[in-house]
């Protein structure tokens, strides 16, 4: 359901996942198996989850592809994910990244994508 927001598009239903990149948590987001309510939050490294999420109860999975895993409300997701973008104080996310490590990993992805724009079929 579209709910009466600017720039509100319906669109048919798709499967979606989520990557999402903030200036101190890589989140990847996908749909729980079994509860249709809740979203599954992971992430690589720890505190990721929590610095979105700081009363999830997190748990690890150490053969998973994300290690660091949280069962979360789709409702509180959406509320975390709409707090994050109304504190966007930056204009230029790259230079909101206060970790190296991380801020050159969110290089590399971002050289990577520039690469698939500027790519001619």
């Amino acid at each position: 359901m579209c709910r009466r927001v600017s720039g509100c598009v319906r669109r048919k239903k798709i499967k979606n996942f989520m990557w999402i990149f903030l200036s101190n948590s890589f989140l990847s987001i996908v749909k729980h198996r079994d509860l249709p309510e809740s979203l599954l939050v992971r992430a690589r490294l720890e505190g990721d989850i929590t610095n979105v999420f700081p009363d999830a109860a997190v748990f690890q999975d150490r053969i998973a592809d994300y290690r660091f895993r949280a069962i979360i409300p789709r409702a509180v997701v959406g509320q975390a994910l709409l707090a994050a973008a109304e504190a966007i104080d930056y204009t230029n996310f790259k230079n909101s990244v206060p970790n190296p490590v991380r801020h050159d990993a969110y290089m590399e992805v971002w050289s990577v994508m520039q690469e698939l724009q500027d790519h001619r079929p």
